[in-house]
């Protein structure tokens, strides 16, 4: 039963996120949306993480419901009102991501050391960006926890990367490998190209936001 469950929140969280990045932010839709888009993603992740332990407790599958989890939980506390909940969370946040940066790191030097450079299908230069992006995002739980959560424009920015990246990391355990894609789409979203274009899609809409939430900022600020 895990694998119809997996299939569905994944392709639940692409419709919510879809929605969650092309409304306007802050609007009832856009919060409902991501409170759905995060019950979405927890799914995904848990589910991936218990299939992929099943298959091979080294699987990337389990790293990467991990971090799916860790990116949209820190997301959704950025945009609570500040409790003892959101308070824990950011403490453990930060073991947790430093935990996982470490492994990306003995994961890429695996790699590294492999015939092709590849583990689980991915090649060794993704396992120390991961590394590095779940440090700076350590860094970034560790100012939350001495200064609070940040106000106004960058407050919206840390919430926007970090769902950003949750789907990015989702997205692509699954378009990255051809045989995963065949499984449930047709034959011409299998090519190269096409595996490509969400991801394209995604880091473009998010770059897009960050630049507006930037933009407002500067707006204000020369006001």
């Amino acid at each position: 039963m895990l694998l119809p469950i997996h299939i569905a929140a994944g392709g639940l969280a692409i419709v919510l996120g879809a929605v969650a990045l092309s409304v306007k932010k802050g609007g009832t839709i856009h919060r409902r949306a991501g409170l759905l888009f995060v019950c979405a993603m927890l799914t995904m992740g848990t589910t991936a993480s218990l299939l992929g332990f099943r298959k091979s407790p080294p699987d990337g599958n389990v790293l990467a419901g991990f971090m799916v989890a860790y990116f949209v939980v820190t997301a959704l506390t950025t945009v609570r009102p500040a409790a003892w909940w959101t308070r824990f969370v950011n403490v453990a946040a930060v073991s947790i991501a430093v935990g996982l940066a470490f492994i990306d790191i003995a994961a890429g030097y695996i790699a590294f050391r492999m015939p092709r450079g590849f583990l689980n299908g991915a090649p060794f230069p993704m396992y120390f960006f991961l590394a590095t992006v779940l440090l700076l995002a350590a860094g970034g739980d560790v100012r939350v926890i001495r200064s609070g959560v940040p106000r106004g424009s960058p407050r919206l920015a840390r919430h926007l990367w970090r769902m950003c990246f949750a789907l990015f990391i989702a997205a692509g355990s699954f378009f990255s490998i051809r045989e995963r894609v065949a499984k449930i789409l047709p034959e011409p979203f299998t090519t190269a190209p096409m595996r490509a274009l969400p991801i394209v899609l995604l880091f473009g809409a998010m770059f897009y936001w960050l630049w507006r939430v930037r933009r407002v900022r500067q707006m204000m600020s020369a006001g």
